[in-house]
Parts: structure tokens; sequence; C-alpha cells
């Protein structure tokens, strides 16, 4: 079960109060405990209830025939016996958990009234608000942290798990049973109490009653399905409610700087199953998800909304967003802003449409032309937060359209910037490929470092591309290729935030890196040539990220970067490029390869040096 810190600071939290933790799992093991006995019978019941008063026993009180009992016991269970238990016990530590984290969640509400009551009393450690209170206490005011937050940029990548055996029904009803605990706080006599409960016994029955464990194995798109619910029960919302905060602390707005990252759909390092097909549909459901998700706010904000121009003025522009949705009911008539917001939402349908071939739920106009780029419905948005701005509508800003503005700026119309990643070797194998049936160098792995360095940069100062029309190439080298393709075609579609990197796994050398430069200008995504007089007017759209992951490997990295730098043409691509380069270092083969301490020292040492190179 989780065990949580107590808080760092005093507060005047009652011991008392953990009685609530105590009562909330009492009565969610009580609950399972009579789902059991209606579902598996009293035998079932009983044997599991004795199991426990021994453990109970000998854990807590030391009592060595309890253990000796058990011990017995647990030798002698029948293969139907031992599921029963195993997953009775199961449960409970889930549920358990359940009743921790709502308790954690308490604790920390009782610390923040505290905190708004009493000036003097710090924010919880690890807490946002105790992060700037330690800047400020260092002599760094808001309006440096403001602008050192204008040029960050901190994204959390969610990566695939294929080895993932929890199902989703499983996740899904552990989540309402938190939620209904949570309700039972504000719950008011005998009757809410027992209707709360019976929800309670129905969702733990369908955990009773629902197969833990998967019969097959997750697919790429499995994976997908699941990364995006995450994305409607938390990030969606939180990340705008996390920037909400940020800003009343600093009472300063700031930039954009924390967006969501993804490895789903585009990672192959290991995974034959990912490919051209994957992406694609990878950034289908995740921009449905992000457009659905606006869809729905933009709908509640309409609801909302329902300001009268007989009674409060607007502004023009908002005035002309109301007269351009199409809207006509004449029960609308005096009411722009929900005239305004149902234009708003037609566009979004038809973006909807127009990006993923699927259709909104509602349709008080018609889908309409559809928006660009996430700018355009920016401004749409900002149309509408400037006139209730101006008009005496300031307190209608903050619940839900500051939210949707922010959640704009954060999660475009692609939700979260899908990363390629590769072995570096898969890269040597399709130039060398190209190489060979172009008929310029029939051996390009058999090549020395610096012969395959000088070739690559010939084929970067070189307009004309490698592949050969009339040429057929092998699955794996057409593979590679296409995911280049559908990078392009993507970027186009979704906006150039939706596929930034290209990661390059086990790089060892330069030419890992010139490979997929030349593989992205074979496939239009580099643009340009590495001529001297050329050079500054190249542009390459996906960063270039090596990742180096074994402990030599990490000891090489500020060589490579040095020397792949010191190339003619590259630093000038990559500041025209947008000037940024990401370098990755991995922590899990490092510890593999030379155990924590020396892992740990080598991720300093490289991480030191490269942060002086650049």
């Amino acid at each position: 079960m989780n065990h949580h810190p107590a808080p760092a600071t005093p507060s005047r939290w009652a011991p008392d109060q953990d009685e609530q933790l105590v009562g909330d799992t009492r009565l969610l093991g009580q609950i399972l405990g009579e789902t059991v006995r209606e579902q598996d019978g009293e035998n079932a019941f009983e044997l599991i209830e004795a199991i426990r008063r021994l453990s109970v026993a000998f854990q807590r009180n030391a009592d060595e025939q309890a253990g000796r009992d058990l011990d017995t016991l647990l030798k002698h269970l029948s293969p139907d016996e031992t599921v029963s238990v195993i997953r009775a016990f199961s449960f409970f530590s889930h549920l358990a958990n359940l009743a921790e984290d709502r308790h954690h969640v308490r604790r920390r509400a009782a610390l923040e009234a505290e905190r708004d009551e009493d000036a003097g009393h710090e924010d919880e450690e690890g807490s946002l608000g105790r992060a700037i209170d330690t800047l400020r206490a260092s002599g760094i005011d808001a309006d440096r942290i403001v602008r050192a937050l204008s040029s960050a940029y901190i994204s959390p990548v969610l990566t695939a798990h294929p080895t993932e055996v929890q199902r989703k029904s499983i996740l899904d009803a552990e989540r309402v049973i938190s939620e209904l605990l949570d309700q039972r706080e504000g719950l008011r006599g005998a009757r809410e109490k027992r209707a709360n409960e019976a929800l309670l016994r129905a969702r733990i029955s369908q955990l009773w009653q629902t197969r833990v464990l998967r019969f097959a194995r997750l697919t790429v798109l499995d994976e997908i399905e699941n990364v995006l619910g995450y994305y409607r029960s938390t990030f969606l919302r939180e990340i705008p409610r996390l920037y909400a905060e940020l800003e009343d602390k600093l009472g300063r707005p700031v930039a954009t700087f924390l967006r969501m990252g993804n490895w789903i759909g585009g990672d192959r390092d290991g995974n034959p199953n990912v490919n051209a097909g994957t992406l694609r549909a990878a950034l289908g459901r995740q921009s449905e998800t992000v457009l659905r998700h606006y869809l729905t706010e933009v709908h509640e904000l309409g609801a909302e909304l329902s300001v009268s121009r007989t009674l409060v003025s607007c502004t023009a522009d908002l005035e002309a967003l109301a007269d351009a949705s199409g809207d006509d009911n004449p029960h609308r008539g005096d009411e722009p802003y929900r005239r305004a917001l149902i234009g708003v939402y037609a566009r979004l349908a038809g973006t909807l449409r127009k990006l993923t071939g699927t259709e909104a739920l509602r349709h008080a106009a018609a889908p309409a032309a559809p928006y660009e780029t996430p700018a355009e419905l920016l401004r749409d948005l900002r149309t509408v937060e400037d006139s209730l701005r101006r008009n005496h509508g300031t307190a209608m800003i903050g619940p839900r359209l500051g939210p949707l503005i922010r959640g704009v700026q954060v999660f475009g119309f692609h939700l979260a910037t899908t990363d390629l990643r590769q072995n570096s070797d898969r890269h040597e194998a399709v130039v060398a490929e190209l190489l060979a049936t172009a008929r310029i160098e029939p051996d390009y792995a058999g090549l020395a470092e610096d012969a395959k360095q000088a070739l690559l940069m010939r084929l970067l100062q070189d307009p004309r591309g490698l592949a050969v029309r009339t040429a057929t190439y092998s699955e794996s080298t057409q593979g590679e290729l296409a995911i280049f393709e559908a990078a392009r075609e993507l970027r186009a579609a979704f906006g150039p935030d939706a596929i930034r990197h290209y990661i390059i796994s086990h790089t060892e050398t330069v030419s890992d890196l010139l490979e997929v430069l030349v593989l992205q200008k074979e496939c239009g995504l580099l643009r340009g040539t590495l001529a001297p007089a050329e050079a500054s007017r190249a542009r390459v759209d996906l960063i270039v990220v090596p990742l180096f992951e074994t402990i030599e490997d990490l000891r090489s990295a500020e060589g490579i970067m040095r020397a792949f730098y010191a190339l003619p043409g590259i630093e000038a691509l990559v500041r025209a490029s947008g000037a940024e380069q990401d370098v990755m270092l991995g922590y899990s083969d490092s510890n593999k390869d030379g155990g924590y301490f020396t892992s740990n020292w080598e991720l300093y040492r490289a991480s030191t040096a490269l942060a002086k190179l650049f």
C-alpha cells in the first residue's frame, strides 16, 4: 500500500482526523467481504477471514503459533481457493490505496486552508508554491521567474509500456470508487449515504466479476487508447489549472512553457509493430481527443454565457463574430456570446471533420469552414475574452474560458508532441541500401567513420535525392522512409508541434546524426543544402536528438556533439531551424552497464560537459 509522508511543516491537523482514513478503509473492506460471501460463498469468506486474522496475529503480535498455522493453511489451499484468496487480498490492497489517496487529498486541502488563514504558514514541501517561495527567499523576484519561464520548455513524455496488463475496465471502476469516496464527505442524511454505499457495492461487485489480467498482448493501438484516457481524466483539465495556480502565485501571466510529449505510435526502437500507419493513427486519435474536449468546453461555455445585449454591451469584434456564426435563432437574437460560440463550435466541428474524419455530437449550426491553425481558434476565443473584460464580465472568464484558452495554447490541435525514435543501426542499413542501389557506394557500412562523414556531407551539399524511382527497395527500407514521409504530411496537417524530435537510440558516432539528416532531406523534411553558399538558408524540420545510453557512449557524448557542430554548415542549419538542440542521456542502460554509482557519475559528467559546450 502507498504510504504518504507527513506534512513537513507544523499544522493543526488533528490525529483524530486520520479516523476518516480508517473509516473509509473499513467500509471498503466490509463491502468487499460481503461481496466475497455473496459471490463465492460462506466457506470462501471464512477462509479469507481466517488468513487475515492469522496474518495480523503473526505480523502485529509476533504470534509464532499463528505463523505456523498460517503456513499450514496456505500450503493446503486448492487451486480455486488460492485464486479466490489472491483476488480478495489484491482487491483489498487496491481499495485501501484508493482510501489512502483520498486521505492524502483531504490532508492537502486542510494544509491549504491553514495557509490561506495564516499568512505565515508555508506551502507543503515539494509544492509549486514552496518552490516559488524558495526562489523569492533567495532574492529572485517574480519578474525574473516570468522571464525565465518565457524561454523554458518542459515536456513530460508518456512512453510506451507494452507489458502493461492491468485492464482499463479495472482502472475505470477504481476511478469511480475514488469519486464516490470523495462524495461521501458532502452527503447529508442516512438516505444519501445508503445510496452512495449502494453505488460502491455495485462497483466493487463489478471488480470482483471482472477479469483482472489481459489474455492477449496489447497492440500499439491499445496503448494509444490507454494513454488517451489519462489526457481525458487528468491532463486536459489539470495542466490549465496548474498554469492558473502559477499565475496566481506570481501575480503575472506566464508563457506557455509546459507542453506534453508522447512516444506511443512513434517509438520504433525494438517494436516492429510501430510504423507509418500507427503514427498516423496516434496523431489522428490525439487530435480527435483534444478537439472533442474543445467542443465540449465551447458548448458548456455557450450555455454559461447567457449575456443579453439588452442588459450589457459587447465589443464590435464580438458582435462581428456573432454575426458570422450563421445562427439566426430568434431566441438568441440578443445573446451575442452564445451566437459567437455557436460559430466557434461550428468551425471546430469542421476542423474535427477535416483532421479526423469524424463528426461532432451537437450541431446548432452546420459544420463550418475549419480552423487552419490553433492560432485562429485562439483569436476567436480572445475576442470573447476581450469583450467580457471590457463589459463587466471578467468574473465569467476564469471558470471555463481562461482554462480553454490556455488549453489551446498547450495542446493545439495535436494534443501532445509525438517523438520519433529508431536505433542507429536501422538508419545505417537504410542509407547503405539507398547508396548501393544508386551505385554511389556498394559497402557504406564497411567504411571508416571519417569516410562515412565525408560521404554524408557530400550528400547533404547536393540538392539531388538518393532514391531511384524505378528501383524496388526492401520492405524494411520502405517502412523507414514511410515514417519520414508520414511525419512531413502530419506536420502539415496538425502543425509543426505535432512532431518535433527524431531520437537516435544507441548513438555512437557523428555519422549516426548525419544519417538522419540525409533521410530527412530524402523525404522533404530538410529543404536546401549544406553547400557553403546555401547552408544559412537551409531548414530542417525535425530536431536530430542523439541518445547516449552506455557508459562508453556517455563518456563520448561531448566529443561527438563538438565534432558534429564543427562540420561545415551544421551550426548554421540548426540556428536557422530554431536554434534548438536536444540531447538525451540514458539512465536505464547505463545502470545496467556500469551500475548505479558509475551511471550517476557519468550522467553528471556528460550533462555538465554538454552544458558547457553549448
